[in-house]
């Protein structure tokens, strides 16, 4: 595969996302009557455009982000603002079903894809081990010593000291601990990389809690082995479980995220960071995009149920404030609050990029 086609791959699938949440949006106004003036994926310049009877509909050149307008929010809009069938005008429930709309999708669509995967390749049936561990992520920042050293992630590890590892979670426990009872003391580490082997010496370091690192995550050298599907309902069962394992994960990587996020947020990819981590499992093993694809699905509806007011959760509040209230909140305040929203939001966005750019260079 061409070095670029990976990074095309990905976008594509990024845009495939952001396409069905807007989509979810878009339905649920639709078949409730509500009108919608413009749907559009992407930011930025115009690429494609098509008038519709009553809506726009426009690709634009930055796949990172996509909205559906309403007339209610365009002032050169003919629709009288008494309408019945303005978003404005609606019930509280109708509204927050099309605003909650996009996070279903994106969660149906993560379903979707993990039925497909399971339909395609198959039933996991366990996993094969090979000799040896493997990194499966090394720390970019500069205190790094696996990084500083020259380790890269997917070396696999064979022996430490001239003493082989052997194979599954034993060699992974006696690599950690071989780490951990050399601190500050050089340790020889025989690294299988591709199809060459070599041998590079390291010197753990202790970290503030006491322990021996060197700055990289370590996984047992195995594949996962599948075997084909014998019922319909192995198929939507085991898509099921998987489903479940993932938005556990989310969860979990949430909440560790808010309760401790200094030391989580280096770990945090932006959009260059999923496009190049996409990227590279479109050169290595395409079968994975589905369940990545999946993973950053349901991701998508993580963050935009997040109470942020420029995200759906953010929406959903002020519409239960409003419930609550029997009134919505004043104009003013809700475009005051929107405004700081979306300025932190881009600000974190520019960062996020920023940040995965600098890790790649590195």
């Amino acid at each position: 595969m061409p070095p670029f086609a990976g990074i095309f791959i990905m976008i594509g699938i990024l845009g495939l996302l952001i396409a069905v949440h807007e989509l979810g949006h878009f339905l649920a106004a639709r078949l409730q009557g509500i009108h919608v003036n413009r749907f559009s994926i992407g930011f930025g310049p115009v690429l494609w455009k098509y008038q519709g009877e009553q809506t726009e509909y426009a690709l634009r050149s930055i796949p990172l982000g996509g909205y559906v307008g309403f007339p209610d929010e365009d002032p050169e809009s003919s629709i009288p603002l008494t309408d019945p069938d303005l978003m404005r005008n609606r019930p509280v429930l109708d509204r927050a079903i099309v605003i909650s709309a996009g996070v279903i999708a994106n969660m149906i669509l993560a379903y979707v894809l993990l039925v497909a995967e399971v339909g395609i390749v198959g039933v996991p049936g366990g996993v094969q081990y090979q000799p040896g561990v493997l990194i499966a992520q090394v720390a970019t920042d500069v205190s790094s010593v696996a990084a500083n050293a020259g380790i890269q992630s997917r070396d696999i590890v064979l022996a430490v000291d001239g003493q082989p590892l052997g194979q599954a979670e034993a060699a992974r426990d006696s690599l950690m601990k071989s780490i951990q009872d050399n601190d500050g003391q050089p340790i020889q580490l025989h690294i299988k990389r591709q199809d060459q082997e070599l041998d590079i010496s390291i010197i753990p370091e202790r970290t503030d809690e006491g322990l021996a690192r060197i700055g990289v995550q370590l996984a047992p050298n195995g594949r996962l082995v599948r075997r084909p599907i014998q019922h319909v309902g192995e198929l939507f069962g085991t898509a099921a479980q998987e489903f479940q394992k993932i938005v556990g994960f989310m969860a979990h990587t949430l909440s560790e995220l808010v309760g401790n996020f200094r030391e989580s947020a280096s770990q945090v990819a932006g959009p260059v960071g999923i496009v190049a981590i996409g990227a590279d499992m479109a050169r290595t093993d395409m079968s994975s995009l589905f369940q990545f694809a999946a993973v950053i699905s349901v991701n998508l509806a993580f963050i935009n149920i997040l109470p942020l007011p420029a995200l759906d959760g953010g929406q959903l509040a002020f519409l239960l404030l409003e419930g609550l209230r029997g009134k919505p909140l004043p104009n003013k305040i809700q475009e005051g609050v929107m405004q700081v929203s979306l300025f932190l939001l881009l600000g974190l966005g520019v960062f996020m990029i920023v940040l995965d750019t600098a890790k790649l260079m590195t």
